[in-house]
């Protein structure tokens, strides 16, 4: 029965049945982390081969440099040839950083403060300056416009991509200088834009002439299923409208190898990438090439580097399923939530009732099971609703993650209850 059509004696004797059960988990000592998308030890595995690249004692790149030394500032060629396949971009249009691509992220909105973007006025001496946000959306992002001061206003996910009519009429206001996207697999909808949203940001005709979509396609190739949907490339498009200046896209292989020691890419026009290396020749000699060539190595070809994908998607599938029935069994029938059962990425979007999020949250920290706070997906960490959860599922084991999903649910119903009884 839904919890709303319950009687209040109904909802009060329910609160205390659950309570009975926090209450057991609580004395049970449990100490288990669902608060970021980590890989498990068991994905991390996976790759270990990888270290053994140097084993033969060649440490030379196909342009004649000891991978070794200094030099090779954008990264090495077979690395950019390489990596370009998997932004869908030319071996031109690539920097090859280090193990980070929010680092690239940061460097790019560093630069555009501190030079400016293609001639344009440094942001820094732009007065007070926006960026669109869709919410729920990657704390991280929003740690770095935060960070530079930049006012950050949310732009509502739809089941397609960030509500596009509100993001066109809002890019008319000069300081409005960009939007975080995460077009593939959102973080943490797991929502994959639409062919229509993707022709729309490509043809966006921002008042600020640097505007920039800082494009993080992080999963990009991070599938839950046999039959993973797949987003239009938004270079191409850009290039159809005139307009490629507009985007800088980002990935990693973060979550495909080492989260410590992985390889970032940037794609953008050939002109945003020389002016971004212009920069980069300041700040560092160059990233880390011998890592950049033992994956080139280790891998072969990009469409191998998509097959080793499979062995996570066996891993880390059937906890998301695992979640996500768990959800459906004891939420659902009760009408106390919503949640995404994404295709894809690193996570689950659950919609508690209003007011809820941080009760839950609390509830489950103090019975030790810690997730991400609640607020994170929103700029300055404040849900205005209090009501959005990242999951994580990937990270504990298993049978960990059934323990945490049993106290998450008992969690949300004793937060509800409550509510009602408030109410």
């Amino acid at each position: 029965m839904n919890l709303s059509q319950m009687t209040k004696d109904e909802i009060v004797s329910f609160k205390n049945e659950n309570e009975k059960l926090y209450n057991d988990f609580k004395g049970q000592g449990l100490c288990l982390n669902m608060a970021r998308g980590n890989p498990c030890k068991e994905q991390l595995e996976l790759s270990v081969d990888m270290l053994k690249t140097f084993d033969d004692g060649n440490f030379m790149s196909e342009c004649g440099n000891d991978v070794r030394n200094y030099g090779i500032l954008d990264g090495i060629p077979e690395a950019k040839k390489f990596f370009s396949k998997m932004l869908g971009v030319d071996p031109e249009e690539v920097i090859i950083y280090g193990n980070s691509s929010l680092n690239a992220m940061f460097f790019a909105v560093q630069c555009a403060f501190n030079k400016g973007i293609l001639g344009s006025k440094p942001w820094s001496q732009c007065g007070k300056i926006k960026f669109l946000c869709p919410v729920p959306g990657y704390d991280r992002h929003f740690k770095v416009t935060e960070f530079f001061g930049v006012e950050m206003i949310n732009v509502p996910m739809t089941p397609t991509g960030p509500d596009m009519d509100m993001v066109e009429e809002l890019v008319k206001d000069e300081a409005v200088k960009g939007i975080w996207c995460v077009p593939q697999y959102s973080n943490p909808d797991g929502i994959s834009y639409s062919d229509e949203t993707v022709k729309r940001f490509a043809s966006l005709k921002p008042a600020a002439k640097d505007f920039r979509i800082f494009w993080d396609n992080a999963y990009c190739i991070h599938h839950l299923t046999d039959k993973p949907k797949y987003i239009l490339n938004i270079l191409d498009e850009a290039k159809k409208a005139g307009n490629e200046n507009i985007v800088y896209m980002f990935g990693s292989t973060s979550k495909v190898t080492f989260p410590g020691a992985g390889v970032a890419v940037m794609g953008a026009s050939k002109e945003n990438i020389e002016e971004l290396k212009k920069y980069l020749g300041i700040s560092i000699i160059g990233y880390d090439k011998m890592n950049q060539m033992r994956h080139v190595r280790y891998f072969g070809t990009y469409e191998n580097m998509v097959e080793h994908m499979k062995k996570h998607m066996a891993i880390i599938a059937p906890k998301f399923r695992l979640v996500c029935e768990r959800l459906q069994s004891e939420i659902a029938p009760l009408g106390i939530g919503s949640w995404t059962t994404p295709e894809g990425g690193y996570f689950i979007s659950f919609n508690a009732p209003d007011g809820c999020a941080k009760r839950i949250v609390q509830l489950c920290k103090d019975a030790g099971v810690t997730l991400t706070g609640a607020g994170a997906t929103f700029p300055y960490g404040v849900d205005p609703d209090d009501k959005n959860i990242r999951l994580a599922p990937t990270y504990p084991p298993i049978e960990d993650l059934a323990k945490a999903m049993d106290l998450f649910v008992i969690c949300v119903k004793i937060a509800a209850a409550e509510k009602l009884l408030a109410e």
